[in-house]
């Protein structure tokens, strides 16, 4: 069957388009009216410039192909923050603190997750430029009120911070392969494997790496952390904006994460993860990847989340749905056709039937525009 299409990979009909397409207007709106600015990075780039600063992680989910221009390999994206860095950067070259937002299909090799597809549509704003605290703050805040926004409750945000384990792993002095090999323990919370792994460990760094699967809970996990850490001034440091971040937001559903290393290549500082109740999944995903710009002539701090809005879409309430009004053929009719233009300037949805259409397939239409004495009114459909 050839209208088959690949695996995890899914049309969006009308009623899940309609919603994504409400999604990104509204949320695209919240990131405006924040300053953030709306960039359109190309679907397709040079690979050696869309995976810059990304490592493995990102060139394992790129679909790779040959430009018959140039002869050089292209991808297509499977994530447009690296763009949105690119653009920072290169393109832009501001001073001062940029913000930046986009929105976008993105395409993946394999699914994330079991839920996911490999078709995302990715929205998400990042910040350039300020490399405090701070930027992570309003990054964190800009995500949860957006979920705000679209009435979708938020069960926790996991913070972690990966700097902690490249701290330890640089005090052990380990290898990259044992590094590499701990990193995917850890990913996958196996302790008896990080137990025979970290056998040759050095003390206090083999009980500190043992010791990052347990520290997850709530924000008191911080300080379950600094009594069982050793005191290495970047995990010092790492523990107090973890501290800050978490006091400045006492409304945000806060919890502890050491062990959460998703994208450890790519990040350097504070990350987060958002979940929704009754879903397994992170929903957002965001953090500090300080320096993605380097390779394009600035080394700028950078923090920042994005999100699938096809996920979101099935998961966010549905809001109140605006039927539609059914109207016979205009034709040669002016004033029939002037009373159908004034409806649809006035944002209503009108299906004017064809000649011999009696019903409409399309848009759910509630009403429908009648002539009476004269004048054409609109009444309500009476259902069957």
């Amino acid at each position: 069957m050839n209208w088959l299409l690949p695996e995890y990979i899914a049309d969006a009909l009308p009623s899940e388009a309609a919603r994504i397409e409400t999604l990104r207007r509204n949320l695209l709106d919240h990131f405006r009216v924040r300053g953030f600015e709306y960039v359109m990075p190309p679907m397709l780039e040079y690979l050696d410039s869309l995976l810059t600063g990304t490592g493995q992680d990102l060139n394992l989910r790129t679909f790779k192909l040959v430009d018959q221009l140039s002869g050089r390999t292209m991808g297509v994206r499977a994530d447009m923050t690296p763009q949105a860095a690119r653009i920072d950067a290169h393109l832009l070259n501001h001073q001062g603190v940029t913000r930046l937002c986009y929105c976008g299909s993105t395409l993946h090799t394999l699914p994330a997750n079991v839920s996911a597809g490999r078709e995302q549509v990715q929205l998400g704003a990042e910040l350039y430029g300020y490399a405090g605290v701070e930027a992570d703050l309003e990054i964190v805040r800009l995500m949860a009120t957006a979920f705000d926004r679209v009435k979708l409750p938020l069960a926790r945000i996991d913070l972690g911070h990966v700097g902690i384990f490249r701290a330890l792993v640089e005090a052990a002095g380990l290898p990259g392969d044992a590094e590499a090999e701990l990193l995917a323990l850890l990913r996958d919370k196996d302790v008896p494997g990080l137990t025979e792994s970290t056998a040759a460990v050095p003390s206090p760094y083999r009980e500190a790496l043992l010791a990052l699967p347990t520290l997850y809970g709530g924000p008191e996990t911080v300080n379950r952390a600094v009594a069982c850490l050793p005191d290495l001034p970047a995990i010092r440091a790492a523990l107090e904006q973890l501290r800050h971040l978490i006091s400045s937001a006492p409304e945000l559903p806060f919890s502890i994460d050491l062990a959460d290393l998703r994208g450890y290549h790519y990040h350097n500082g504070i990350v987060f993860a958002a979940y929704c109740p009754g879903f397994p999944a992170a929903i957002a995903l965001g953090g500090r990847y300080d320096g993605a710009g380097k390779a394009f002539g600035r080394a700028r701090p950078a923090t920042g989340f994005s999100l699938d809005l096809r996920q979101l879409a099935q998961l966010a309430p549905a809001g109140k749905s605006v039927r539609g009004v059914l109207a016979p053929y205009a034709g040669a009719d002016k004033l029939l056709a002037s009373h159908i233009a004034a409806l649809r300037e006035h944002g209503e949805t009108v299906v004017e039937l064809l000649p011999g259409e009696t019903a409409c397939e399309g848009p759910s239409c509630d009403r429908k525009l009648v002539q009476v004495g004269g004048r054409w009114i609109i009444e309500a459909i009476q259902e069957d």
